[in-house]
């Protein structure tokens, strides 16, 4: 591990060289948009929202999969990250259902926040209205499928702390869906530990806690610690 210096938005900072862009940013207070990351379990570029301009290289590159190098100028705010951000927001709500009054995560969702955050008031985009599943098998949890933004939080969480990898993807592109033991329906899943982290981890209301009612899920924002060493929720 060695240190190097760069400049993030003209501040010059020390980082360790095996650290992100977006580990590095946040480290010396530099908030960089995201909706898929979450620190402790592995990055995976999904949401794109953590796209910046690197000087010397063309296109915006994920924040959270680059590696920092010595001497690498970064700038996290301009005029066409914010049109991307928007733009891949918009596309986010758009390709849903994405009713934010009935919600149970209503004023306690991610994806709701950074839409006020890119100031999105209506959507340009076309909505698509998908006929997707609402999965209410489990005895303690549901999956509404019309919510969830293929984040992979869950995926991800549940095969690298909770070591069950329970859940996966199945289709492509608009076709694409979250599942549970190869299309088990939850409440069969023989892999699931009901352990709750996934949970926890869904930025939107995507998967929630039975008993909820509108705007009444919240999630838990410092827990990562207490996972890792194999608490229950």
């Amino acid at each position: 591990m060695q240190v190097v210096t760069l400049t993030i938005d003209d501040l010059e900072i020390s980082s360790r060289d095996d650290q992100s862009v977006l580990q590095a940013a946040r480290a010396h207070g530099i908030d960089i948009p995201t909706l898929c990351y979450l620190e402790g379990i592995a990055s995976f570029g999904a949401c794109r929202l953590c796209i910046v301009e690197v000087e010397g290289v063309e296109n915006p590159l994920p924040a959270c999969l680059t590696q920092v190098k010595d001497g690498m100028a970064i700038h996290t705010e301009s005029a066409r990250l914010r049109t991307y951000r928007r733009t891949i927001v918009e596309g986010l709500f758009t390709e849903g259902n994405h009713v934010c009054s009935i919600c149970v995560s209503n004023g306690h969702c991610e994806l709701q926040e950074m839409g006020r955050r890119l100031g999105i008031e209506h959507v340009s985009l076309l909505n698509h209205y998908p006929k997707r599943s609402v999965d209410a098998s489990h005895p303690r949890f549901g999956f509404d499928a019309n919510r969830c933004i293929l984040c992979e939080r869950c995926i991800r969480l549940c095969a690298e702390i909770e070591h069950a990898r329970c859940k996966g993807v199945k289709g492509r592109g608009f076709e694409s869906e979250v599942i549970t033991d190869l299309n088990r329906p939850w409440g069969e899943a023989s892999s699931c530990t009901g352990c709750g982290k996934c949970v926890q981890v869904c930025p939107t209301g995507a998967l929630f806690e039975k008993g909820k009612s509108a705007g009444e899920m919240t999630k838990h924002k410092e827990f990562l610690t207490f996972l890792a060493e194999g608490g229950r929720l």
